[in-house]
């Protein structure tokens, strides 16, 4: 046995060398003028294959080849937009492998260049199997917006009123961009995607069960943000402009050019957003003698501003080898101004508020100087297209500097009313930097089997020092609230997937490995005043994530796919960090820093079926979930502090039914209607002597969304997407429904010019109402941010551009490895 297992490895090196590595070149040619035709796409198809397995496009000067070839007959196809196509048969054998095809010419299609008027719009919603696509382009409600404005319009996606986005609603979403963590993590992702421009989004992705290859952080899944960077032959950008209703304005510019061998864009944008929000909370606490009150009410206005620019390259020095680079920032400033007034007293025996013996107005003044870059360099060597290597090393830096006042005064009210006055200032820095080395191989064998395998190794730091001071010439320290936080994390992860098809069968196994090392250390300033600053604590986990996929094509636009996956949700620096917030003196969150990882078993079971107008996606999700991060909340006298624990088990339970339809091709239909179950087990936590307690609670709740577009007469197109969010249980209670409603107008003129107006929370009822109850106090909180906002954008595109080139794929994110074995389902 042995023997043989050694002479079929000495033969199979020879046997690799005796295959024919054949290849086909050519010119391309315009039949118009007679000169070198660039860009023309060249797609090479094995004879009785359906899809193509290899594929070019012609430089500059028109020249093109394929290489890596086996021995075979193949047909050759050459497309270019406003031209007719043509093709070749040819035959690679051992005493023939290099063709040469010589010059061919393509004629104008003369029909196609004739065509003037449009009579269809492109969709905002693309489905997969296993992923959304929603083009941001086609969004006209978030036009002049952020990226958070872009996430509250997608199905599944919620955004709250801090900037926590939540996917099928949990907030364990890990979010993206081009691919790549590219330094959000959960301390910074509100901020950044708040003053991300949306017109610099080309389209986003959600994928709610991600494969092995992809990191399993995240137990609803990934959304990936991939900003935009054509590869159009020539040059090709927009400009824009505009402002809103609430005082805000933004301007912005993005370029892209692309030659044979070279493309580059880039990006510069500024935004002065100014919004307001509002909120009220009651809160009534069980005590001796008597049960009390306390009614709050806050007020804020927000005047954020920022700088977001980008570039980027791809250098093609050899038809197998290219090298990229991508740079990310963003520097920017703003003032947040909030008051909160309260009133506080004894709850008469029918439950009734007596008068308040108790006042209180605090104030508080922050200026933010938030500093962001993020820098990637890689290189890509490919045998062929279906066989290629990718080294990717990024580099990120997040800086936040929150300068805080904080001013109150208390009045006890009574027959001796006394008026107390205090001064705190706060001064904090927010420092995180992340780098990320990614190696990823894939190999597609043939057309029935593919490899992918590859390493990331994630390093982060993040250092929260907080000094808080309590006289105006800030030299007299409050030394309770002294805190400097540290955080490290280093992450090494190995993965390896297969893919393969049987026929109408398609399955995927993959496994990854993953090993990381977390390291938190806080000390406050009696520790650092007597040297006794305390050493990290170190904690080390190694964890395997397994996945299985299958699917199965019933029919032609008829699918349906199964698939497992495991995952995890990390505590994150800010859930760590015992550091107070104080900036509500009744209410004071602080982190946990024996936090540990909660791990999630996902499964779904997806349907997708598409006819020529219409598309149905079907997927049901069971999800169940260990060590469960919740925030958790006690009361001392009358102040409520909240912080996380790990707290129980939860299993939940959905159904989401997505539908598409192009009715009288000038209203485009997308309904999304999501039914789900969840069930949080009982608790008891013990902290500061009180027993904290969770009764086992299940509910069902729902939500729906729709968005229809309509093109109107004049190149104009109306935009309307409503939303509606059912009861849900969360830990200690519920949040109650909500609904909200965005309209849009865009007006397409001259070629070139287009403009849009529109009005998010049209109604001016997007907020949110969330209770809070447990044995020693019952809280009602009620809270909106912006409200409702009128808009106008006006967009300039200009450009040479000739066709377009096929893009990289490493900024997207592919689906499931099977899915393209035979042509898949493709975008619909």
């Amino acid at each position: 046995m042995k023997k043989a297992l050694l002479t079929l490895m000495l033969m199979l090196p020879m046997a690799l060398l005796a295959q024919v590595s054949g290849s086909i070149s050519g010119k391309m040619i315009d039949g118009e003028n007679g000169e070198p035709l660039g860009f023309v796409t060249v797609a090479v198809t094995p004879e009785g294959a359906t899809a193509p397995t290899a594929g070019c496009t012609s430089d500059d000067n028109g020249t093109f080849r394929i290489g890596d070839l086996k021995e075979g007959r193949y047909t050759v196809q050459f497309t270019f937009v406003g031209y007719l196509s043509d093709s070749r048969k040819v035959n690679i054998t051992s005493s023939k492998s290099k063709i040469d095809l010589g010059r061919i010419t393509l004629k104008s299609d003369k029909k196609m260049l004739k065509e003037v008027v449009v009579t269809e719009q492109r969709s905002q919603m693309s489905f997969e199997i296993d992923k959304r696509v929603f083009t941001v382009d086609q969004s006209i409600a978030s036009t002049g917006g952020s990226a958070s404005d872009v996430l509250v319009d997608i199905p599944s996606v919620e955004v709250d009123n801090e900037g926590v986005v939540s996917l099928r609603g949990s907030e364990s979403v890990t979010i993206w961009i081009n691919g790549k963590a590219s330094g959000l993590t959960a301390d910074n992702q509100g901020d950044i995607l708040q003053q991300m421009p949306a017109g610099s989004i080309e389209k986003i992705e959600v994928i709610t069960n991600p494969s092995a290859k992809h990191s399993p952080e995240g137990t609803a899944g990934i959304i990936n943000i991939i900003l935009k960077r054509d590869r159009k032959a020539g040059y090709y950008g927009s400009a824009q402009a505009g402002g809103d209703s609430k005082g805000g304005y933004n301007a912005g510019v993005n370029v892209n050019f692309s030659s044979g061998k070279f493309d580059a864009y880039g990006g510069l944008n500024y935004r002065n957003m100014k919004f307001d929000n509002e909120g009220t909370t009651t809160t009534e606490y069980v005590g001796e003698p008597y049960n009390s009150y306390q009614q709050q009410k806050s007020t804020g206005d927000h005047n954020p501003n920022n700088i977001f620019g980008r570039a980027g390259f791809t250098w093609r020095f050899t038809e197998k080898d290219e090298f990229y680079g991508n740079l990310m920032g963003m520097f920017g400033g703003g003032e947040h101004k909030n008051r909160i007034t309260s009133e506080s007293g004894a709850v008469n025996a029918d439950g009734t508020f007596g008068n308040p013996n108790r006042r209180t107005d605090r104030r508080t003044s922050q200026e933010g100087t938030p500093r962001m870059y993020n820098v990637e360099m890689g290189y890509t060597h490919r045998w062929s297209d279906t066989h290629f290597i990718d080294l990717s090393v990024g580099h990120h830096e997040w800086t936040q500097k929150r300068d805080a006042t904080y001013t109150q005064t208390t009045e006890i009210l009574g027959d001796n009313p006394v008026t107390h006055k205090s001064y705190q200032f706060q001064d904090g820095e927010n420092k995180n930097s992340n780098t990320e080395i990614k190696l990823d191989y894939e190999y597609k064998i043939n057309e029935n089997h593919r490899i992918e395998a590859g390493y990331k190794g994630d390093f982060s730091d993040d250092n929260s020092p907080v000094i808080t001071y309590t006289d105006e010439a800030h030299t007299i320290l409050d030394r309770g609230l002294y805190n400097k936080f540290r955080y490290k994390q280093q992450t090494h992860a190995l993965y390896a997937t297969y893919s393969g098809r049987i026929g109408k069968l398609g399955y995927q196994v993959g496994l990854r490995a993953e090993q990381w090392n977390v390291k938190t250390r806080s000390y406050g300033y009696a520790q650092e005043q007597s040297g006794e600053i305390p050493g990290f604590t170190s904690k080390d986990f190694f964890k395997l994530f397994p996945s299985a996929f299958l699917s199965y094509e019933i029919s032609d636009g008829q699918e349906i796919q199964v698939n497992y996956t495991r995952r995890l949700r990390r505590p994150w620096g800010g859930q760590l960090n015992s550091f107070q917030n104080i900036s509500d003196s009744t209410n004071i969150s602080f982190g946990n820093p024996n936090l540990t990882p909660e791990y999630s078993n996902a499964y779904e079971l997806n349907y997708l079926k598409s006819w020529k107008n219409h598309t149905l996606s079907i997927s049901s999700y069971f999800r169940t979930t260990e060590d469960v991060i919740e925030r958790i909340s006690y009361s001392e006298g009358r102040v409520i502090y909240t912080t996380n624990e790990n707290v129980a088990s939860t299993q939940s339970a959905g159904l989401e039914i997505v539908g598409k339809n192009r009715l009288f091709k000038v209203l485009d239909l997308t309904t999304t209607l999501n039914f789900f179950y969840y069930k949080l087990d009982d608790f008891k936590y013990i902290i500061n002597n009180q027993v904290i307690t969770g009764e086992a609670d299940e509910n069902f709740s729902w939500n729906a969304r729709m968005t229809a577009s309509v093109m109107l007469p004049w190149s104009i197109t109306m935009q309307l997407t409503g939303r509606y969010n059912a009861k849900r249980i969360v830990a200690q209670g519920h949040r109650e429904p909500s609904y909200s409603l965005d309209l849009g107008l865009r007006k397409m003129f001259n070629k070139n010019w287009s403009i849009s107006v529109n009005a998010r929370d049209l109604l001016d009822s997007r907020g949110w109402h969330s209770v809070t109850k447990n044995d020693f106090f019952t809280r009602d909180s009620e809270s909106s941010r912006g409200g409702r906002t009128f808009g106008i954008t006006l967009t300039y595109s200009f450009g040479n551009m000739k066709a377009q080139m096929p893009k990289r794929k490493q900024q997207e994110i592919p689906s499931s490895g099977y899915e393209d074995m035979d042509g898949g389902m493709g975008e619909m």
